[in-house]
């Protein structure tokens, strides 16, 4: 409330005067008028709902609700396309968040302010966390180098260091958004390396969780079905016999190789571009900043992570994320084969190849008059194994006069 109250406060005093107005120096009781001049911090609009702050084509309006800055909102009036839909994915936000404490950490080794790079630690530990979603707006559509999300990025640690210090939101003191957040950093050397750390995250915790799950669940199948005989198929036509639990044994092993696949491209994802700044040879850095960067990144998501070898080849090229893209479109190509294999072999379950089971969560076809009753009766007689007619009479439904006169396939070749 006290905070409230000295931002409310401080925006009254900060009321923008057009540049012709003049006010009084102070102290001399409004005798001697000077121009009206800004001040170089960001300062509070009069609306409620925003404050200006500049960057070097002039000032903006921010929501005084959002940790972002002017670069952002500079961005959101240049980019506006796709909307929601199309915004910056969270893993690759949590990753700058994960990139930014390493670099603080580091760079307060090489001297940065233990305060400064504490606080930003703290906020990008946030950004890393999920807690400040609501605070990046962008969408996927930039700059090639993605300079406006590394800025969004710095913009919203830095504003969230400074209210941890106890400053003003904009002010970029005493924690500065280039100097202090991004320092030893470029856009063209944090963005790879978000993706690279974005990637890796997902395939760990998601992917390869995932692929191993639907693996694990084939393979007991596999089991369950090793003494069900079948006829085998080739092109659809009857073949020679196997049994079901062969047939499942062939998607398990789909499964072991398509891990194969994105585990053999992991290496390449490791390697991480930051340190190579703007072209890759690491100007304004110091000597050993993107080893230990690497390492801390490392250290703070358990993976692998070590610095690009080349950091130009990591900053001109995104040959690893392509090869890992290839093998997740292998592996998307497994599960659709494997997909249409049981959909097929369970299709029916009278008129198709009834082979396998489904389970039953949709209420199917909405097609047929008083729905709910016929529904019934085709339920019924599946599970029953009857037929549609003593089902539909054991039920009371229809007499077998009514059923024999309603149900003629021949009528219900076309409208009447």
């Amino acid at each position: 409330m006290y905070r409230a109250l000295r931002l409310l406060a401080r925006s009254r005093r900060l009321v923008r005067v057009p540049p012709a107005a003049c006010t009084s120096a102070p102290g001399l009781g409004g005798a001697a008028p000077v121009p009206f001049r800004p001040p170089v911090a960001a300062r509070m609009a009069s609306q409620d709902s925003f404050r200006v702050e500049y960057d070097t084509f002039g000032e903006l309006k921010v929501p005084n609700d959002k940790y972002y800055g002017a670069q952002t909102v500079r961005s959101t009036m240049n980019f506006k396309i796709g909307g929601v839909t199309e915004r910056m994915p969270i893993p690759v936000i949590k990753a700058f968040g994960i990139l930014k404490r390493a670099a603080a950490e580091v760079n307060q080794d090489y001297g940065l302010d233990p305060k400064i790079a504490n606080a930003i630690m703290k906020a990008a530990d946030e950004v890393a966390e999920g807690k400040l979603n609501d605070h990046f707006p962008l969408v996927v559509w930039q700059t090639g180098s993605g300079t406006q999300t590394n800025m969004n990025v710095n913009e919203v640690i830095s504003n969230r260091a400074i209210e941890m210090l106890g400053g003003e939101l904009g002010s970029k003191k005493p924690v500065h958004p280039n100097d202090h957040v991004n320092k030893s950093q470029s856009s063209n050397d944090t963005f790879p390396t978000a993706m690279h750390i974005a990637a890796a995250v997902e395939v760990h915790e998601v992917l390869l969780p995932g692929l191993q799950k639907l693996h694990d669940a084939l393979e007991a199948k596999s089991k369950d079905f090793a003494q069900i005989i079948k006829i085998g198929r080739t092109h659809t036509q009857d073949a020679v016999p196997l049994t079901l639990g062969q047939e499942f044994s062939g998607y398990v092993q789909q499964l072991k190789y398509a891990m194969a696949r994105v585990k053999a491209a992991m290496p390449r994802i490791y390697e991480l571009a930051a340190g190579g700044t703007a072209v890759g040879t690491g100007l304004n850095t110091r000597i050993g900043f993107a080893e230990k960067v690497a390492a801390k990144v490392a250290a703070l998501t358990g993976l692998p992570f070590v610095t690009a070898p080349n950091k130009f080849e990591a900053l001109a090229a995104h040959d690893a994320l392509v090869e890992l893209s290839g093998a997740m479109n292998t592996t998307a190509c497994s599960l659709m084969k494997i997909a249409n294999d049981i959909r097929f072999l369970g299709s029916g379950p009278r008129s198709g190849l009834g082979e396998l089971i489904l389970p039953e969560n949709e209420p199917g076809s909405s097609i047929m008059p008083g729905y709910d009753k016929a529904a019934k009766i085709a339920k019924t007689a599946h599970k029953n194994g009857s037929t549609l007619k003593a089902t539909a009479i054991e039920l009371g439904y229809l007499t077998a006069e009514q059923f024999d006169e309603w149900v003629k396939p021949k009528d219900m070749l076309g409208p009447k």
